[in-house]
């Protein structure tokens, strides 16, 4: 489904209107004073997921942190990545991966355009890097497409989740009308899919395991602790468990983080004006000596506000994920049954006049008086929910904001950058889970002295 879709039938119906599809029911929720009822005093009532045909598959038959219904085995789940996966102290163990990440990045950028502008495609760039993070913290080693794996794997690994990525969502007709599945064999390709992905996880785990066996395995990745787990109580963390865990944080942490950076860049790049003041800011803050670094972003207030706003205008999940309630309740005024599919449009949401000032420009000034994500910390309103609310909400919303504001930050840092022609870069959106630009981003940059006194004279 179109985040555009939702917003057009809301405008015309209300903030909480109702479609019905097929044998099912959905109702979409475009108010962010009913987005607060539903992840305040509904949020119990409304913690369930739909069980669709790529949670029958990718989640493990609904057994993942995402998929799961409410309960014991899903609050465990949360606890687990809480604790092993994003804790603070966790995140701030793999900061050094993050940082050599965008190190890397950095130097491929510069190979062309220390001499002058080079013209680069940062949309696989960008998937490169975040695909890297999140396996390199997984498995405690870069993807397949480092230099000694080969390149046809990696092209493999990329593809696969693009078209996972692709098939995900809640604009599946055969997930409300199963009779099309005799059609359009849309549960055949999910599975063919899921049978490629779940080999090469087994594969990650694999060779930790016997790693582990041998005494021969010195890090300290994901898998390490969850197949130490294992050793404790096998029954609970079964291998599947495990591979539901990384799939989650795979397609939870690379394509959502990719897409933001990219949307970033586009803006920055239609609003000279912004990107000026973000590197002058830079600039004062940190020097021109030193790469920035993590510890230094929450200093970085604009360009701080250019990341809420760029989540603001394009969150990564438009219709965040489809709640479920377990029993039949009210919200807006509205009785709702139990078992039909709720989406919040967070892409409505986000661009209500009501709620916003000019709310389809890019203004990252809007934020400067504190305006802060809303919902899940309760430290602002719920105007301003990419990362979902409640109980359900996103646990990796904090490894996104350490990823994309180094990465950011370094990019402005380290470059000039420049549209191609004069013609501005097109925002028009493309299809998916995750909202990404309909045409790749493609631009011109050129190395700043920074780049030769922190990445090459060292």
């Amino acid at each position: 489904m179109y985040s555009a879709l939702p917003y057009a039938l809301s405008q015309k119906y209300g903030p909480v209107f109702s479609l019905r599809l097929g044998s099912r029911l959905l109702v979409v929720v475009s108010s962010s004073t009913v987005a607060e009822e539903c992840f305040t005093k509904n949020d119990v009532v409304l913690a369930n997921r739909p069980k669709l045909i790529m949670g029958k598959y990718f989640g493990f038959n609904y057994t993942t942190v995402s998929a799961s219904s409410y309960g014991d085995h899903w609050r465990n789940l949360r606890r687990i990545g809480a604790i092993e996966i994003f804790s603070s102290s966790r995140l701030n163990t793999f900061a050094s991966i993050r940082k050599d990440e965008v190190r890397r990045l950095l130097v491929k950028l510069s190979r062309d355009s220390r001499r002058g502008f080079a013209r680069v495609e940062l949309k696989s760039m960008l998937s490169d890097l975040t695909l890297n993070n999140i396996l390199r913290m997984v498995a405690g080693k870069r993807y397949y497409g480092d230099e000694e794996k080969g390149e046809d794997e990696a092209r493999e690994f990329r593809g696969l989740i693009a078209k996972a990525v692709s098939y995900a969502g809640t604009g599946n007709l055969a997930d409300f009308l199963p009779v099309l599945n005799w059609f359009g064999g849309y549960e055949k390709k999910v599975k063919k899919l899921w049978k490629k992905m779940n080999g090469m996880m087994q594969k990650l785990i694999d060779e930790k395991r016997c790693k582990m066996l041998e005494n021969n395995n010195n890090t300290t990745s994901m898998i390490d602790h969850l197949l130490n787990l294992q050793q404790s109580d096998p029954h609970y963390y079964t291998d599947e468990i495990i591979k539901g865990l990384i799939l989650v944080l795979i397609f939870a942490g690379t394509d959502t983080s990719a897409v933001t950076l990219e949307w970033a860049m586009s803006n920055l790049l239609n609003h000279p004006q912004v990107l000026n003041k973000a590197k002058a800011e830079i600039d004062r803050e940190i020097g021109d000596e030193n790469l920035i670094d993590e510890s230094d972003v929450p200093k970085l207030k604009y360009l701080q506000s250019i990341i809420l706003e760029t989540l603001r205008l394009h969150p990564a999940a438009p219709l965040l994920l489809p709640h479920m309630p377990s029993s039949d309740y009210t919200i807006g005024g509205y009785d709702v049954p139990r078992g039909a599919f709720v989406l919040v449009n967070a892409w409505s949401i986000h661009r209500d006049p009501k709620s916003w000032d000019d709310p389809t420009s890019f203004k990252p000034e809007r934020f400067e008086n504190g305006e802060k994500l809303g919902g899940n910390d309760h430290l602002g309103s719920y105007k301003l929910i990419p990362f979902g609310s409640g109980r359900r909400a996103c646990p990796g919303a904090g490894l996104a904001q350490r990823v994309v504001g180094l990465t950011l930050g370094a990019m402005i840092q380290c470059f000039e950058w420049e549209r191609i022609d004069s013609k501005e870069i097109d925002m028009v959106e493309g299809t998916g889970g995750t909202m990404p630009k309909a045409r790749p981003l493609k631009a011109l940059c050129k190395a700043r002295p920074i780049v030769n006194k922190a990445l090459y004279n060292n």
